[in-house]
């Protein structure tokens, strides 16, 4: 969307001439930062959720369950550009969504369908611009420890066989020419909320949380493992990145990273240092423990992503440092 592009400060330009773009799921982790960023932009933004989201005063806001039936097409009327960030990623356990969950499979791929029904529909202008939050893990088992997005996909979990049906009637529908749609496939995301009303539950920040109790470090492996962590303010910069490469990004996904993965023993000892360095107590221990009942294979397979086809076409890097991005973390964490 060349719209999006740098604007003169002193040339705001007419509010009404400016692009729509809307945040689906705009009061979770990812969505708020996005929301914020794009805030930044000569663009209108509409962030919607099940929550009222807390976004800056220039931005519209709608509550609404999207699951009901029309609402998705209530909520992107006369966008340009569309970020779906709601999800279900929980199950009653508390832990991963399992089979045949039927509130998941209605988020994850319903809103989709959803979405690309009221986008189909739409007459006059270009194709609107949907950018997807796919996940790395979509990939499934592979043998080599490095990835770079152009292995045969066979996803193995129910989130991950659900992002990659929506992530296929996404490009399906580019493909008839209903839309422009691209998939940033993401590695773990962590870093401070970017609004009050949002949490981040992934393992970096749970960790943190426990190291800020006083509590151990526990890890199912022996710390080998390596995952690459991508911090929140890169992911987000990285899809509104993505609205200025819409035509040379549509019909495929990219895969986002930092192109390095750190051991997570080496990681959870960092964590356990940075928050002794902000309380000025003795670092948490960091320990070894057996997997629970329901952690899958792919919980225990070092996985590091190479981001250069994205950084290719958009010119995007990752810009915070691990040290850098974990500090903050802890700091925004214990003041919460």
């Amino acid at each position: 969307m060349a719209a999006t592009g740098p604007r003169d400060a002193g040339d705001p330009g007419p509010a009404a001439g400016r692009p729509l773009v809307v945040v689906l799921g705009a009061s979770g982790f990812l969505g708020s930062a996005v929301v914020r960023a794009l805030a930044e932009l000569p663009v209108r933004v509409r962030a919607v959720a099940r929550r009222e989201p807390d976004a800056p005063g220039s931005v519209e806001t709608r509550r609404t369950d999207l699951a009901r039936p029309g609402a998705v097409a209530e909520a992107v009327a006369g966008c340009d550009a569309v970020f779906p960030f709601a999800a279900h990623i929980r199950g009653p356990s508390g832990w991963r969504i399992a089979e045949g969950d039927e509130t998941a499979e209605r988020i994850h791929v319903g809103l989709v369908r959803d979405l690309v029904a009221a986008l189909r529909d739409r007459a006059g202008g270009p194709p609107p611009v949907v950018v997807f939050p796919g996940s790395n893990t979509q990939v499934g088992k592979v043998t080599a420890d490095r990835i770079d997005g152009t292995e045969e996909d066979r996803p193995e979990g129910v989130y991950d066989r659900q992002k990659h049906t929506a992530e296929r009637l996404l490009m399906a529908a580019t493909e008839a020419g209903h839309l422009r749609a691209t998939s940033l496939r993401l590695p773990p995301v962590f870093g401070p909320p970017a609004a009050a009303t949002t949490d981040d539950r992934g393992v970096v920040s749970t960790m943190i949380r426990k190291a800020l109790a006083g509590e151990p470090l526990t890890m199912w492996h022996d710390g080998t493992v390596r995952r690459d962590l991508l911090n929140i303010e890169d992911a987000a910069r990285a899809f509104v990145t993505a609205l200025d490469h819409a035509d040379e990004l549509a019909g495929r996904h990219y895969l986002l990273g930092t192109g390095r993965a750190p051991a997570l023993g080496d990681v959870f000892r960092s964590i356990a240092a940075a928050v002794a360095r902000h309380t000025g107590r003795e670092p948490v221990p960091v320990v070894p423990v057996p997997p629970p009942p329901h952690f899958e294979g792919s919980d225990l397979r070092s996985v590091e992503v190479d981001p250069s086809a994205f950084t290719a076409v958009t010119g995007w890097t990752c810009r915070v440092p691990l040290e850098e991005a974990l500090a903050r973390t802890v700091a925004a964490l214990a003041e919460s």
